[in-house]
């Protein structure tokens, strides 16, 4: 049996360390497995970008060596954002592909995005193709398939140009964490007619500044600082490989993407009054209360950007997002995340009206709540404590079970579900007052403590 590191399939990508789990062979292995299934399907050529991590180059190559082994041609569209290889996928008319991308995680690990036709693989999916290398089922074309490269990173701003516009100039802060955001953010932002100030927007995978993950308050503190110095009309961050966004408005304050998600339904839902609103378990009730006054349909549904975009296309959906940054447009656009887009649609929202960001966000509640807290737990029995912590709670409460559990309290909720990327469990509270969060905060906790996982801190 073929040797690859079975814990890296994961439930919406493959993700594990670079030099240690995503081996040259293993990586070659995924590309093979891949092309087989894609060529078994009649699709002739593919599309691969990578982030700016070190270890991505190596990994491209072992990738190519895979894909094309199948005889599958393959465009190498270079470094990228996760976005920009979504939308190669529409503008090279390719039949799947591969993102190279450790996402938000530290600069030791990296990953591979899969898709076939223009959705990206998950769950069972991902499951296949390990299958498929355990089995050896691959298949080998007699000539290799070729490789040609293109840079379309022009042609991606001049697209997302095309579908935004401003009604007045704005002063933005733009901080790319040195990620992949830095190939691109500034002649995007500045196409809009934006007065931009770069932060650490000059590619690096070392990130040597802070840390590419916008939901975590300490490294946003550069963007903050920048902002009021500046006096600056926000701020916006973008992770590793730019699918997801972090914002922080003029007066310095970190909103994060329930909020966001609020300001974006009241664009959309007028004009698609009873539309389905998708609703990731980890959001505040102050969206769930926005999106029922503005008239929306509200449907509680599951992390993961994969499973929330198939969940689109089932309910024809026109737009959701994540608490974590990823935001899903169907209204005007493809439907897939790109934090370059949403920044776009937040400005032109923004430039529509007199009002400062703050003054606008400020007509949204602001419940207590905790930061998403991540809790050590091991991938063996992560799902297993979580479902004990589910089974407790709905002796006594009511609750939202379709990802975790969602513990339903007379004046808040408290979440508990099992990351799927990470060895951890990760729980979230919200109280309609000070009081009420610490009273959720306390029975919450005991009942991840009593499910076995060790003493943790919750996070602000």
């Amino acid at each position: 049996m073929t040797n690859v590191a079975a814990h890296i399939f994961r439930e919406y990508d493959i993700r594990g360390l670079a030099e240690e789990e995503l081996t040259p062979r293993t990586v070659e292995l995924i590309g093979r497995a891949l092309g087989t299934r894609l060529v078994r399907q009649g699709v002739k050529t593919a599309t691969v970008g990578g982030d700016v991590r070190l270890s991505t180059e190596r990994i491209r190559g072992n990738l190519l060596e895979g894909l094309t082994a199948t005889g599958l041609d393959v465009i190498d569209i270079g470094k990228a954002t996760t976005p920009l290889f979504y939308w190669s996928l529409h503008h090279c008319e390719a039949g799947g592909g591969v993102m190279i991308t450790g996402s938000h995680n530290p600069k030791e690990f990296n990953g591979l995005k899969l898709a076939e036709g223009k959705a990206t693989l998950y769950g069972g999916q991902i499951q296949e193709i390990l299958g498929m290398i355990v089995a050896d089922d691959l298949d080998e074309a007699k000539r290799p398939g070729a490789v040609t490269r293109a840079d379309i990173g022009d042609a991606y701003v001049r697209m997302l140009l095309s579908r935004l516009e401003l009604k007045r100039p704005l002063k933005v802060v733009a901080d790319a964490g040195n990620g992949t955001a830095a190939l691109m953010i500034e002649p995007f932002l500045r196409g809009l007619g934006c007065d931009v100030i770069p932060l650490f927007c000059e590619p690096d995978g070392t990130f040597p500044n802070h840390h590419p993950d916008p939901t975590k308050r300490e490294n946003l503190q550069d963007l903050i600082a920048a902002v009021l110095e500046s006096g600056a009309d926000l701020g916006v961050g973008f992770d590793g490989d730019s699918d997801r966004i972090g914002v922080v408005d003029d007066r310095g304050r970190v909103i994060y993407g329930d909020t966001l998600m609020a300001l974006y339904w009241r664009e959309i839902l007028p004009k698609h009054p009873g539309t389905p609103c998708i609703v990731e378990v980890k959001s505040s009730q102050a969206l769930v209360e926005e999106i029922e006054h503005l008239g929306g349909k509200v449907i509680f549904y599951k992390s993961g950007h994969s499973l929330i975009k198939a969940k689109m296309k089932e309910v024809d959906a026109l737009f959701t997002g994540e608490v974590s940054g990823h935001m899903f447009f169907a209204d005007e656009f493809y439907g897939f995340d790109d934090a370059f887009y949403a920044a776009g649609r937040l400005l032109r929202l923004l430039a529509a009206q007199d009002r400062k960001l703050s003054e606008i966000l400020d007509t949204i509640p602001s419940y207590p709540s905790t930061a998403e807290t991540r809790i050590d737990c091991p991938d063996a029995v992560k799902f297993d404590v979580v479902d004990a912590i589910r089974d407790s709670a709905l002796k006594e409460h009511e609750a939202i079970t379709v990802d975790g559990v969602r513990v339903l309290y007379s004046d808040g909720w408290g979440l508990v579900r099992a990351s799927n990327t990470q060895p951890v469990i990760v729980a979230r509270c919200e109280g309609r007052t000070e009081e009420a969060l610490r009273r959720i905060e306390k029975d919450m906790k005991a009942r991840i403590l009593t499910a076995g996982v060790a003493d943790f801190d919750w996070e602000y």
